[in-house]
């Protein structure tokens, strides 16, 4: 019942003017940015740091929540008429959406996706009211071994999720590590890692490194790779409402891709990306008669467009739970949102929900709202959204270029943070030019700090003695995930290669 209560006092913040003018912005932003292909809710947060300092705390994680869900909308659009997914949430949405709007169906995909994006949001977000207290008593137990041990977790689970391997997601973990370690060392007052230049002195913003690495850094790697072809947009035919059969007949997806999503959510798998595809399997897999049809012929099948897409938005929501109970992202955009915090000197955990539960709460409650206004955004006024494919590519990257330098400009107001900014944005460039993740860089940046802090404090409490970071059964439990996290798809690997191998020399013989 308490839940309830903080909740209903969270509406009342959320739904005062300014705020739900932060949540208007942030859903308009998040549909805008997750049409266009290749623009992410990650890179347009990032955009909007520098600048969001003004807004106070509220507003802006409730715009940058809002940014994020509008994300998961809008990146249907451009997967089902241009079969290019605006975001990775959404490549298992152009499957089928994409075949039936060549169908002439893609009015109803389009209404699918909206209404399956509603649900999904709507599950995933009471499941994150509902959830998020009990994670908060169990992390009110931990000490410096239990925070410590999340802290390499997140490291570990971070670096395993993005990239193509491993090493790579540890090597720009590490990076984003050393950044962590640039500034004053607050025990010893001595500076660390500043080369003799006294700007270092003060740490690097993290604004500047999210900034530079997810705007700069990500729109000169697409830019980059844009051959500069004719992008095919299919027109909208078909009304966008759905029928009453139409409806009992998606309800099932719906439901089976808000529950696959709102679990995958809180793991630290990279996204949204493993859910959305294992609800297409479970679909294609359960789909009987006409289904059955659509899904093997080129008509394409509605429920491959409402389940995964309420698999997205119901995995963006159970992100939130790792984030605001323990402060671990396990997403790209959960780590921009988590940089948000901590330009306000908010640290997300068990004590924000005890210190502040006007922002926690007013946060999880405005989700509600945005995804209300979303669905009435989407599904009457679709055509707008399609218009922003028309944009020439080089008129937005030009833009977003240009946005990142004068919201860094306005935030720090010196020719060294240019600098800075450019620095990370040619980082990220090469980065992503050869394949290394940006996420665990920034991941980096924020735990590194905090992880070194727990650290020394247990440290200090067991007089130098080490060995407590290994007298914790929780500690040794989170460490055991961790090593799993990694040995896992080394040894599924070399037994899958095992396998191979060994049919290949029955075959021979």
């Amino acid at each position: 019942m308490d839940t309830f209560a903080l909740l209903l006092d969270g509406l009342m913040v959320a739904a005062q003017p300014m705020n739900l003018a932060f949540a208007l912005i942030g859903v308009l932003l998040g549909t805008a940015v997750g049409v266009m292909p290749g623009i992410g809710p990650a890179l347009t947060v990032a955009l909007l740091l520098p600048i969001s300092l003004s807004f106070g705390a509220t507003g802006s994680l409730i715009m940058f929540a809002g940014i994020y869900y509008g994300g998961m909308y809008g990146g249907a659009i451009s997967s089902i008429l241009l079969n290019t997914p605006g975001e990775t949430a959404s490549i298992m949405t152009a499957v089928e959406g994409n075949k039936m709007a060549r169908d002439g169906r893609g009015g109803k995909a389009l209404g699918a996706a909206a209404i399956g994006s509603f649900v999904g949001g709507t599950i995933g977000t009471l499941g994150l009211a509902l959830v998020s207290p009990f994670m908060v008593k169990v992390a009110l137990s931990f000490g410096p071994a239990e925070y410590f041990a999340l802290m390499v977790l997140s490291f570990v689970t971070v670096s395993a999720a993005f990239g193509g391997s491993v090493a790579r997601g540890l090597t720009a973990l590490f990076v984003g590590l050393a950044i962590g370690l640039v500034g004053i060392d607050k025990l010893t007052g001595q500076p660390r890692l500043a080369f003799g230049i006294p700007e270092l002195r003060d740490n690097i913003s993290i604004a500047i490194v999210a900034v530079g690495l997810f705007a700069i850094g990500e729109t000169l790697f697409i830019a980059s790779r844009n051959v500069g072809g004719e992008d095919k947009v299919e027109a909208i035919r078909g009304s966008v409402w759905l029928s009453l059969k139409d409806i009992k007949r998606i309800i099932p997806s719906y439901l089976r891709g808000a529950g696959l999503g709102f679990m995958f959510g809180p793991l630290p798998t990279g996204g949204a990306e493993i859910p959305t595809f294992l609800s297409y399997s479970a679909e294609r897999k359960s789909a009987k008669g006409i289904a059955r049809q659509e899904f093997e012929s080129e008509k394409g099948a509605i429920e491959g467009v409402a389940g995964p897409e309420a698999a997205n938005n119901a995995s963006a929501a159970g992100t939130l739970i790792p984030l605001l109970t323990l402060g671990l992202p396990t997403s790209a955009t959960a780590a921009m949102m988590l940089a948000g915090f901590q330009q306000y000197g908010l640290q997300p955990g068990p004590l924000l929900f005890t210190n502040d539960p006007g922002l926690v709460w007013g946060l999880v409650a405005s989700l509600f709202l945005a995804n209300l206004m979303l669905v009435v955004l989407n599904l009457p006024f679709v055509g707008v959204w399609v218009r922003l494919l028309m944009i020439p590519r080089p008129w937005l990257y030009a833009g977003i270029l240009t946005f990142a330098t004068l919201g860094t400009i306005g935030a720090q107001g010196n020719v060294f943070a240019l600098v800075l900014l450019l620095f990370f944005g040619l980082l990220g460039f090469v980065m992503r030019r050869f394949g290394y993740p940006l996420a665990p860089v920034l991941v980096g940046a924020i735990l590194g700090p905090l992880a070194e802090e727990q650290l020394r404090r247990g440290l200090m409490i067991n007089r130098g003695d080490w060995s407590f970071l290994l007298t914790s059964p929780i500690a040794l439990t989170i460490y055991a995930i961790a090593a799993a996290a990694v040995l896992g798809p080394v040894i599924w690997r070399m037994l899958a290669a095992d396998k191979s191998r060994t049919a290949f020399a029955m075959d021979g013989d």
